[in-house]
């Protein structure tokens, strides 16, 4: 396809496109969100929830039927159904990691769930199991890898790089020319200035300002965003500002 002819259309993730049969990982309030997002804006048809047996309190959840993990390929054989992974981003989204590597060694290939008022150039790379929200802006030449989160008015600048399993809350900047290694979780508003890499496993505070290369494994807060003492594997899922 020619730049010219790709003149008015939208990101492939983004165009109309025949909805496949989706089964949700996750019973909790992430799985809930996720449900909402693809009943309100997606070609996919949810049809049923997925956790692992000793997780399930309810053989049913908004209406739909929850199937032990353990008996999902034989209940929803992968060659007919498709999944998305939708857990929460405690322990640096460690947990979602481990059932999105389930998933796959399972058999079943993940739909993404984007926004269609998501901004997304056709030139973004989009891994598996992304979750785009609203108002979220992927530029020119990035590349977005799988299973990663981008909240409601996430920007995601030109050239830069989100790598697998990262977070990024409602509003975070990533400038031009950056690379966010892989289990990162960026804080609400945060922002990192052009050309710097977020090292693995960092935790970006609410609101901090990231000017120049971090170190992995370690929490950052405050303007310009400066290291803390604090354990980022077990300060995730802590509010950190």
């Amino acid at each position: 396809m020619t730049w010219e002819s790709w003149r008015g259309t939208r990101h492939p993730l983004q165009a109309a496109s025949k909805g496949e049969r989706v089964v949700i990982i996750g019973t909790g309030e992430n799985g809930a969100i996720a449900f909402e997002y693809f009943s309100y804006d997606s070609p996919h048809e949810v049809v049923a929830f997925s956790a692992e047996a000793s997780f399930i309190t309810s053989d049913a959840y908004c209406g739909l039927p929850v199937v032990p993990f353990e008996e999902l390929a034989k209940a929803y054989p992968p060659e007919d159904y498709r999944a998305f992974v939708a857990v929460s981003d405690i322990q640096l989204n460690r947990v979602r990691q481990r059932l999105y590597q389930a998933v796959k060694a399972a058999g079943f290939d993940c739909v993404s769930c984007v926004s269609s008022h998501a901004f997304i150039l056709r030139t973004a790379e989009i891994g598996e199991n992304a979750f785009i929200q609203e108002n979220v802006a992927v530029q020119h030449g990035c590349r977005v890898g799988e299973n990663v989160f981008l909240g409601s008015g996430t920007c995601v600048g030109h050239g830069s790089t989100v790598e697998d399993d990262c977070y990024a809350g409602p509003h975070a900047v990533i400038c031009g020319g950056c690379t966010v290694r892989r289990g990162t979780f960026l804080g609400a508003n945060s922002c990192i200035s052009a050309c710097v890499t977020v090292a693995e496993d960092c935790l970006i505070g609410a609101s901090a300002v990231v000017l120049k290369d971090t170190e992995p494994g370690r929490v950052y807060v405050g303007s310009p965003a400066r290291p803390t003492s604090r354990d980022s594997y077990v300060t995730s899922g802590v509010t950190v500002g």
